[in-house]
């Protein structure tokens, strides 16, 4: 039996191609995933991550994924600090 996958709005923020998803798990929860492109870059960079958090409703675990994803890259565009 194959787990559900719930997908999120598709979204381009800052160049970079987002979309999260909630993956259903057995124990009713819902992990929010998350794959985000560089749509800017020539090589294409992709990261994903998975299980970023766990949440007992799909939109809220695909909302949250959705506010990750800004906050990861707009953290990206800003200096190390020292």
């Amino acid at each position: 039996m194959s787990a559900s996958v719930f997908m999120g709005t598709f979204m381009r923020y800052k160049g970079y191609n987002v979309e999260p998803s909630a993956h259903a798990l057995p124990s009713g929860l819902y992990a929010a995933n998350l794959t985000i492109e560089n749509g800017s870059s020539a090589t294409g960079s992709s990261f994903s991550f998975e299980a970023i958090d766990y949440f007992f409703e799909a939109d809220h675990a695909i909302a949250y994924a959705s506010r990750w994803a800004r906050l990861w890259i707009d953290q990206r565009g800003k200096p190390a600090a020292c």
